[in-house]
Order: C-alpha cells, then structure tokens, then sequence
C-alpha cells in the first residue's frame, strides 16, 4: 500500500512539475526570466504558506531543531526555474524535460549510491545502472528517431 501511495504521488509530482514548466515557459516569454521566477517563486512561497498553516497550524513555524544548511535548499529552487525555463526557449519541452529527467536521475544515483545529505547508502546494482541506461537511450530514440526521414527529404 506505501508504495502504491508513493508511486501515486510520484506521478502527480511529475505531472505539476510538466505542467508547471509549461505554465513558466509562457511567463518567461512575455516577462523575462527573472520576472518568471520572481512570480513562479512568490506565489510558491505564498500559496505554501497559507497551506501550510491551514494544515500544520503555527507548528509549522518551529525550525529549532534544522540544520543551517537545509534552508539552502529552497535556494536551488531559484536554478531549477532558470535553467528549466532557458531549456525550453532553446529546446523543444519534451527534449528539454527529457534531458532534465536524465540529471535529475543521474544525481539521485549519484546521492543514492554515496550516502550523501543522510540518505541510506545503496548500492548500484547492474540491473539498475541498465535501467538508467535504457532511459538515456529512450531519450536518445525519441530525439533522434525522425531524422534519418528528415535528412532523406532534404
């Protein structure tokens, strides 16, 4: 049942973030990157805010016992708008969050496999480096799958 929950969310998780970059590719052209993720961000931060005190009341406000450094990681939020909503003016979506899925990918493996930030260090078995592989390679087929008929056109 937990991982049904997880694979849930997960799927939601992944279909927001789709939907959100989409949503942010639009703002950026007609304001600006920086303008996009002003917006993108202060609305974040409200919106989570006022949900959170509407579901964790004020205990949401106790941080005693955090780490410094964890409060950085809100920072890499402003990386991700950037980067993510450039890659969309250079590339079409689908490469573009293809490409981020591989890094987002190739990170976890990486923070997986040495134990960093706390997490339980796994161990990087052949059968999950070739499942990584066969999605790079099913990045590669879907980028490149049309261009053998494109360049025969020509």
């Amino acid at each position: 049942m937990i991982l049904l929950a997880g694979l849930i969310i997960a799927i939601i998780g992944g279909a927001f973030v789709g939907i959100q970059n989409n949503f942010n590719s639009r703002v950026n052209e007609k304001a600006g990157t920086i303008s996009a993720t002003t917006l993108v961000l202060g609305l974040g931060c409200l919106a989570s805010f006022i949900i959170g005190i509407f579901v964790e009341g004020t205990a949401m406000l106790n941080l005693e016992n955090m780490k410094t450094w964890y409060w950085f990681g809100g920072l890499t939020g402003i990386g991700i708008v950037v980067c993510i909503v450039q890659s969309f003016k250079y590339l079409r979506p689908t490469y573009a969050m293809s490409i981020v899925l591989v890094s987002q990918l190739a990170i976890a493996i990486l923070f997986d496999t040495q134990g960093w930030l706390g997490l339980e260090k796994l161990d990087l078995t052949p059968n999950k480096l070739i499942g990584a592989l066969v999605i790079v390679a099913g990045i590669l087929v879907f980028k490149f799958a049309g261009k053998s008929k494109e360049l025969a056109k020509e």
